[in-house]
């Protein structure tokens, strides 16, 4: 505890707001969260039913040396928390010419698979090149350092290094200049999903996302991605973080340019010396902050990322071609990239993220079945043009269908449990802006991929974290912003 016993307030328990909390303990300060749900992580959630196991949210693990940071501050182990181990392949591609591709880190395997589809190996090895430059730029500054907006990125990176972020190019724009296999442009392009953009919107600087996985490999949680919410949670026990579930946040209170503290949904008041709110920047604006229009106004330059329709099926059967992570590609991905994110509009033909992970964890399902999480991209809620839940239902059969004629052979007829939830219900559960599932958007003519800053521009007593600041979604992403957003705290407490 530092010395004058200063309380941190945290709104929300997913893994930005937990990285924050743990991070400010090892810090000293006293730390409470409060979670309007039963349960802490956020979006990183689980379902259990009828012997399944489904993750409903995250469901690849990168980069598990931002996690193991939070461990080792406070002199622990994650090993002793929860087990990792890695996958191969990374995940298997079906496109719908019956061509099946699979990804691997190590270059003789992903050399053999490329030479199997008729792609060049060179190129794909000079776009790695590549993408690596771009990671080591972008981590060193952007992700280590939590800068949050192009002032910070011109006094950190200095005119010379600033121009080597290929700016003025689209992530798609710069894949297709180093990658001429379509397929293989087509996956390079859906790296993006874990932003949850838009490959011909995104600035090309996003190409750093492949070596995320290329470089430091792609993993699984023994038992299923929550048991690294509940390793968080005994850490924070141990450190003493008192954590109240089922505490809705209704109010920050403010007076004076900064925040007093905290409304909770039956009336009481807690006093804080600082919040962090791991609410999305722009409901957070709304619901807990009650912002003026003008304020609102500064925001919309944030767009939320896409949302997702989310149907996790249990089956009496398997399906033997399946790897543990799978994609089933549009037959025209931009056509699939322009319907969610330019149109907004529900996709004719997406490309399909789906789960098996029954094939590396036999816990997930009974014996002989398969446990499939089937996860397309779709716009956010509209309030002024909103969806029919017929029409999420009719897009649901499609994808069913386009599973079925890619060879998920009579997948219907299988089923003997289903979950089901629409960006309306990814809304309700998170409070995420309109149903977004990653946060903000990289948009590279709307914020050139930044996101929202941590501190609060009008209240220096008051942080953000989560994917809808810097860095932005994704499991390690939003650990950082919860980091980045502690020790910006700290230096603010320090004058």
């Amino acid at each position: 505890m530092n010395k004058d016993g200063k309380k941190v307030a945290v709104i929300g328990s997913g893994l930005g707001g937990i990285a924050a909390a743990i991070s400010l303990a090892e810090a000293g300060y006293r730390v409470e969260i409060f979670e309007k749900n039963p349960q802490i992580g956020g979006k990183l959630n689980q379902l259990k039913a009828e012997g399944y196991t489904f993750d409903l949210g995250p469901s690849i693990m990168t980069l598990p040396h931002i996690f193991e940071r939070l461990f080792e501050r406070a002199g622990k182990k994650m090993a002793d928390y929860f087990t990792i181990r890695p996958l191969r392949p990374h995940w298997r591609n079906f496109f719908p010419d019956g061509e099946v591709i699979d990804l691997y880190p190590e270059p003789e395997r992903m050399d053999a698979e490329l030479e199997k589809a008729g792609a060049d190996p060179a190129r794909f090895h000079r776009f790695l090149d590549y993408s690596g430059q771009l990671y080591d730029l972008v981590n060193r500054g952007y992700f280590e350092e939590g800068l949050d907006n192009a002032a910070d990125f011109r006094r950190f990176y200095g005119l010379w290094d600033f121009r080597k972020f290929d700016l003025l190019r689209t992530m798609h724009g710069s894949v297709a200049r180093h990658v001429r296999h379509p397929q293989i442009r087509d996956i390079l392009d859906f790296f993006i999903k874990y932003v949850g953009s838009s490959a011909y919107a995104a600035p090309a600087f996003m190409n750093c996302l492949p070596t995320i996985q290329f470089r430091y490999d792609l993993w699984y949680v023994e038992g299923g991605l929550y048991r690294i919410a509940e390793g968080f949670g005994r850490l924070m026990e141990e450190l003493g973080i008192a954590v109240h579930l089922n505490r809705e946040v209704k109010k920050i209170e403010t007076g004076e340019g900064r925040v007093r503290g905290l409304v909770t949904a039956d009336g009481e008041t807690i006093a804080a010396d600082f919040v962090v709110c791991n609410m999305e920047v722009i409901p957070a604006a709304e619901r807990l902050l009650d912002a003026p229009p003008k304020a609102l106004k500064r925001l919309r330059k944030f767009e939320p990322a896409c949302s997702g329709l989310v149907i996790d099926l249990g089956l009496d059967t398997v399906y033997p071609q399946l790897a543990h992570h799978n994609f089933f590609f549009s037959g025209n991905q931009r056509e699939h990239f322009n319907s969610v994110f330019k149109k907004h509009l529900l996709p004719r033909d997406p490309t399909v993220y789906l789960v098996a992970a029954s094939r590396t964890d036999p816990t997930v399902a009974p014996e002989g079945c398969d446990c499939l999480k089937i996860l397309p991209h779709i716009p956010y809620l509209d309030p002024e043009n909103p969806v029919p839940a017929e029409e999420y239902l009719a897009l649901k059969k499609r994808i069913l269908e386009k599973l079925e004629r890619m060879g998920l052979t009579d997948l219907r007829k299988h089923v003997v449990f289903e979950h089901f939830w629409t960006p309306v219900d990814i809304e309700r559960n998170y409070y995420s802006n309109r149903g977004s599932i990653y946060g903000v958007a990289a948009d590279r003519w709307k914020n050139l991929g930044f996101k929202a800053p941590k501190q609060s521009p009008e209240y220096s007593n008051l942080f953000f974290v989560g994917g809808s600041v810097n860095p932005g979604g994704g499991m390690p992403m939003v650990l950082l912003s919860g980091q980045n957003a502690a020790r910006q705290l700290v230096e603010e407490d320090r004058g």
